[in-house]
């Protein structure tokens, strides 16, 4: 008997089961969590707007905000609820005391001075991994212990991997009383980014914005051959930009488009495929990009509006090969789009599109216009958010917005949570990297296996995200990924934006990737179909998440709008003529030969350009 996708395994990605979680029981804990979702969305606002404050009192801060979430809330016992009470609590008081002793601790220059502050230390270390664990499960937490592991034994390896060895109460200190581990860089992007545009896009679920998406969707492209299918692409193109989340995505949007596929004829395979394929292209897609976007703002210094830009084209292209699958499927089985009394009236579609129009333009204009930074102008959107949940598409619905503004500060405290865990406990992998000289020796291993070439380097490093991806979400594959890899790329002559953006776009390879794959696992479980069938479809359609990192080493220009405009066009056009032609000969009904030559001239005109080896 097949394996249905019901029985397919969790993964990082993917939403954990419903459960009797303590916001699903008793009635009089969903106060208790408003409270605290409002608590962690004033506190991160606050930080906004209040100005500077030291990291070592922001950061620990941060911390302590999601340890309710993380321990307390997945608990589904009452012995589960009050042991998940002791550990937050203990962790709480663990961050305030960093945040009441942060001056005298910064004079300690990374040195414990105590045994008690040694096994602090080891609490918070352990704490980190902990929350990680609970919120993604054991392998980026395992990747953690055993880096620290190396950091604190790797004195005994012979060879290239050894090193001098590190004092254990300077080894500690580092990582959590200075910000070189757990308060490091990467957890400043999640207090001052990342949990900002998190609050941003939980207001606008909240709201009419979702409703707005699809009725522009299907607007657009209802009345196509496929409509509904590019509806899918379309809507999830939109609503991914804000949920940075392929397992939201595909539950949100898949809960309109699937019904609809399904009802119009659709195969199921192609139906779930399309919906895992087009989610996936959320956390690629600008303006907001998931969390890596900002943490690739940290790591390469880049500003987050030139990251914005440069990989506008690259997600645009994989939208249109997507939708170009799609073409070729719907000549195949003669796939409708919306009858005409289906498709929202045009009212509707102008007045649902201003609750995302109003607070993305307010966004993009205080950007790019007033020149304030992406956190504020996030900032400023996020109150118009919440101006607009008063109103849904008939007017004022003042009565609705309690419920409305509730949902959005839970939905806020428990996905900055999970973010947070997740960045937080990479923190310390990157700590003990830069501490040991690891990062470094791991990448002259790079170069030197890849025979000092570009291209076996990119290989192997694509082989590395995939794997990697299977295992812990996008973002934390990204950062472990670019820590060690970035840097001999960037040593092989890639530009930096250029390496993380390779990087970064193979992170979500396992989305679609069999053995794990998480977006088909929850579209072929919605829909009812096998998900390998749906999985080797989506492949198919997804193609450009395979070519088109590629595709920006062998055509640099394509991630250089900014700088030069047309050569950036010209690329674009090039590799969507070559991705356009490679969709036809997977998926289209042309002869054998007709496909042989349409694949051989779509990766001439994708890889055409390039210069064997680049910066070998």
């Amino acid at each position: 008997m097949s394996r249905s996708a019901s029985s397919a395994p969790a993964t990082a990605d993917m939403p954990a089961p419903a459960q009797a979680t303590p916001l699903n029981g008793p009635l009089r804990l969903r106060p208790l969590w408003i409270a605290l979702g409002g608590l962690s969305v004033a506190a991160h606002l606050g930080l906004i707007f209040y100005g500077l404050v030291p990291n070592l009192v922001a950061r620990p801060l941060h911390m302590a905000l999601v340890l309710p979430w993380v321990f307390v809330l997945p608990a589904t016992t009452r012995r589960g609820i009050w042991l998940g009470v002791a550990i937050a609590a203990a962790g709480i008081a663990a961050c305030l005391w960093v945040v009441l002793n942060h001056a005298a601790l910064r004079n300690q220059y990374g040195y414990l001075e105590s045994g008690a502050q040694v096994a602090l230390s080891v609490f918070l270390l352990g704490l980190a991994m902990e929350g990680a664990r609970r919120m993604i499960g054991w392998p980026l937490p395992t990747v953690a212990a055993l880096v620290l592991a190396y950091g604190l034994l790797g004195q005994h390896l012979p060879g290239q991997f050894g090193h001098a060895g590190v004092p254990l109460r300077s080894f500690l200190g580092t990582l959590v009383i200075t910000e070189g581990g757990l308060w490091g860089s990467l957890t400043g992007v999640s207090v001052g980014v990342v949990s900002i545009f998190i609050i941003f896009g939980a207001v606008l679920n909240a709201g009419e914005a979702g409703q707005g998406f699809m009725n522009v969707a299907a607007a657009a492209a209802g009345r196509l051959r496929g409509g509904a299918a590019k509806v899918s692409v379309l809507s999830s193109a939109l609503f991914g930009s804000i949920s940075g989340s392929a397992s939201a995505n595909v539950a949100s949007t898949g809960a309109v488009t699937l019904p609809a596929m399904t009802r119009l004829g659709y195969p199921k395979r192609l139906s779930a495929a399309v919906e895992a394929v087009a989610s996936s292209g959320g956390q690629i897609m600008p303006p907001l990009m998931g969390a890596g976007a900002f943490v690739m703002v940290e790591l390469t210094g880049v500003p987050y509006t030139q990251i914005m830009l440069a990989a506008l084209l690259p997600a645009i292209l994989y939208f249109l090969a997507v939708w170009v699958g799609i073409d070729a499927y719907a000549s195949r089985y003669e796939l409708r789009g919306f009858p005409e009394d289906e498709r929202p009236a045009r009212r509707d579609v102008a007045v649902t599109s201003a609750f995302f129009l109003v607070p993305f333009v307010l966004l993009l204009g205080a950007m790019f216009w007033l020149g304030f930074t992406p956190q504020y102008a996030a900032a400023l959107a996020i109150l118009s958010g919440f101006g607009l949940l008063l109103f849904d598409g008939s007017g004022l619905a003042v009565g609705r917005a309690p419920g409305r503004i509730a949902e959005a500060l839970i939905s806020a405290g428990r996905q900055i949570a999970m973010i947070a865990s997740i960045i937080i406990c990479a923190s310390i992998i990157i700590g003990v990297l830069g501490i040991t000289g690891l990062g470094v020796k791991l990448t002259s291993a790079i170069v030197a296996g890849s025979g000092g070439m570009l291209w076996p380097s990119l290989f192997l490093t694509a082989l590395a995200c995939l794997l990697l991806g299977m295992e812990v979400p996008t973002t934390a594959a990204y950062v472990i990924c670019v820590s060690v890899a970035g840097p001999a790329l960037i040593e092989l002559g890639l530009d930096p934006l250029q390496a993380h953006l390779f990087v970064f776009w193979f992170a979500l390879l396992s989305t679609i990737t069999p053995p794990v794959c998480g977006a088909v696992f929850i579209a072929a479980g919605m829909i009812g179909e096998n998900w390998l069938r749906v999985a080797g479809t989506a492949m198919a359609l997804g193609i450009g998440l395979y070519l088109i990192p590629l595709g920006m080493i062998a055509n640099p220009a394509l991630i250089g709008v900014a700088e030069t405009p047309a050569l950036a066009l010209y690329a674009f056009a090039r590799v969507g003529l070559g991705l356009a032609a490679l969709s036809f000969a997977l998926i289209g009904r042309q002869r054998a030969l007709m496909r042989v030559a349409l694949g051989a001239g779509g990766l001439v005109l994708l890889f055409g350009a390039a210069v064997w080896p680049v910066g070998g």
